[in-house]
């Protein structure tokens, strides 16, 4: 379960890509076939990402879609846990908890 307030996907871009690399939000959001507006939306934090964003961060990164798409799930997750209080909610738990369902 997490425990801390996981950084939005901008404050990565900038950290991890965009300082290091000398990018301009301009460069990046050309390359990556959005506008600046888009991209400095997401930067600035008012904003997520899709997954077609995820798979043009992913191409342009060298990394994966799922490693975008799960950085802003468990931030979505995080700011959802900081809005809602969960202990009002009904559990409904099978007697036999090791029961798996089968699919």
């Amino acid at each position: 379960m997490q425990m801390y307030n996981p950084p939005h996907i901008g404050d990565i871009i900038k950290e991890m890509y965009i300082e290091p690399l000398n990018l301009s939000v301009t460069e990046v959001a050309k390359g990556l076939g959005v506008s600046r507006k888009t991209l400095s939306e997401l930067i600035n934090g008012h904003s997520g990402i899709s997954s077609i964003m995820a798979l043009k961060l992913a191409e342009a990164f060298n990394t994966t879609p799922e490693y975008w798409l799960n950085l802003q799930q468990q931030y979505d997750i995080w700011q959802a846990k900081q809005k809602i209080d969960l202990s009002e909610i009904r559990h409904f738990i099978p007697e036999d908890s090791s029961h798996k369902h089968a699919h």
